[in-house]
């Protein structure tokens, strides 16, 4: 089969590779779609040692059945799918607690660290387990499809933030998982939502996915726009989308008292916390990994329109472009939000 190869750290190629045999509870996919997510892109330069050569990549994808290993029982040849990325045993005291992104032995579709490697969607083919699998409504394209791993994510950050409705929020970081966050708060029940970045472009798309605010600022500037806006009291909740020192700064600096932060972004390991704001004002951390479940909920929210998805995907290209777009990507390249990657021609 026709697959994208990570052969060694910023080199990929197009193979040709088997097609993966078919266990039992597993599925075989044949691949439509599949989105560039950006741990892709950080795991293609080494820098993240989650994505050791040789490795097909991607997580992010949808298709048809194409085969059914024994004992599965839900799926048959030519089903429209999607899957989760995460990979959960079903049986660690987590799972057990319905906790599945916090698995004891998860595994992640298109991940090599050391512990394990399991090819992803990069491929014309891919095998996954019957218990991650969803089916697709007939509204919703593969395309489209290939965002729900995204948009589980987003609404999983909303979830565990407690909305009850009728609060205002900002989101920090209109990049992908951001632009996502702020409409699933809109889902949700938030009255307001901002949405805040440094880059113009991506806060155009805030505004066409419905932000009520898209405020091109940071630090001081960004905390007194914030007060103005919400009569000097702050934000209910914070979802910061970056994970960077400064971007969880602002989201503090920006949330009322006995509020609400959610840390959903990641880029840097270790950040320097402002202790005594998060005390005196009573704050409520929380973080947020990747997604529990909420796929039902994101297939839906995507069918009825609620979460709109198609304004960012930027581009839809065959597998065998993959290698150039993973260098725009990994250049940061201005104006690129998903890029999707299609092994049929």
């Amino acid at each position: 089969m026709k697959s994208l190869l990570l052969s060694e750290y910023s080199h990929l190629e197009l193979t040709d590779l088997p097609i993966p045999a078919v266990g039992r509870g597993e599925v075989l996919v044949r691949v439509e779609a599949c989105g560039i997510c950006g741990s892709d892109v950080h795991g293609y330069d080494g820098s993240t040692g989650r994505r050791i050569p040789p490795i097909v990549m991607g997580h992010e994808a949808a298709g048809t059945v194409e085969a059914t290993g024994e004992g599965v029982t839900k799926y048959s040849k030519g089903d429209r799918v999607t899957f989760d990325s995460t990979v959960y045993c079903g049986e660690c005291p987590y799972c057990l607690r319905g906790q599945i992104n916090l698995c004891d032995n998860r595994q992640v579709i298109g991940v090599s660290c050391g512990e394990y490697r399991r090819h992803g969607a990069f491929a014309e083919y891919v095998v996954v387990p019957e218990r991650i699998m969803y089916k697709l409504p007939g509204n919703i394209s593969f395309n489209e499809a290939a965002m729900l791993e995204a948009a589980s994510v987003a609404l999983h950050g909303v979830k565990v933030s407690q909305i009850v409705g009728g609060e205002t929020a900002l989101v920090i970081g209109a990049g992908m998982i951001g632009l996502l966050i702020a409409q699933a708060a809109r889902a949700a029940g938030c009255a307001r939502v901002f949405v805040t970045d440094v880059d113009a472009t991506r806060l155009k798309l805030a505004k066409q996915v419905g932000a009520d605010e898209a405020l091109h600022c940071s630090g001081a500037e960004l905390v007194a726009e914030v007060m103005r806006l919400t009569g000097g009291n702050g934000v209910d909740i914070a979802l910061e989308a970056v994970g960077r020192n400064e971007t969880v700064a602002g989201a503090i600096d920006c949330t009322r008292k006995g509020g609400t932060v959610t840390l959903v972004g990641n880029i840097m390991p270790e950040v320097t916390l402002p202790l005594q704001k998060v005390v005196v004002k009573q704050l409520r951390l929380q973080g947020s990994c990747t997604s529990s479940g909420e796929y039902p909920e994101a297939i839906e929210l995507i069918a009825n329109g609620k979460i709109q998805v198609k304004p960012l995907i930027t581009a839809v290209a065959p597998l065998e472009e993959g290698p150039s777009w993973f260098e725009r990507l990994h250049a940061r390249e201005p104006n690129l939000m998903k890029i999707i990657l299609t092994p049929r021609t």
